[in-house]
């Protein structure tokens, strides 16, 4: 039988411990919230969870997977390729705002971002 590797933070390591110390009775769930410094009604949903899915119960659940916020790449090389077109010479901020006059709204930070990289 193979058995299931779950790949972990050192701080969700850190949790897992103050849990199991937990469902062993070794430590109050309010105390626990306090070693966590978490509410207690977190540490009740973080037990469920690991009840339910195990030890990888802990673990992000939008962990290996891209951000909700995270704009499309076909987005990204249309703003990048009209930066290089037009905007080759300006900074990020000027060409965020003149790429939002166009239509074409990018935050700045953003637009940086991809500039640099």
């Amino acid at each position: 039988m193979e058995t299931e590797r779950i790949e972990l933070s050192q701080r969700e390591r850190d949790w897992l411990k103050v849990l199991h110390e937990v469902e062993q009775k070794h430590l109050t769930q309010v105390e626990a919230a306090q070693r966590l410094k978490r509410t207690d009604r977190q540490v009740r949903r973080m037990l469920i969870r690991m009840r339910e899915h195990g030890d990888g119960g802990i673990v992000h659940r939008l962990r290996g997977r891209p951000s909700n916020r995270k704009l499309a790449a076909a987005w990204e090389q249309k703003i990048l390729a009209r930066v290089r077109q037009r905007y080759a010479d300006f900074g990020p901020t000027l060409a965020a705002e003149h790429l939002a006059k166009e239509g074409l709204p990018v935050s700045r930070e953003t637009l940086r971002k991809w500039m640099t990289a």
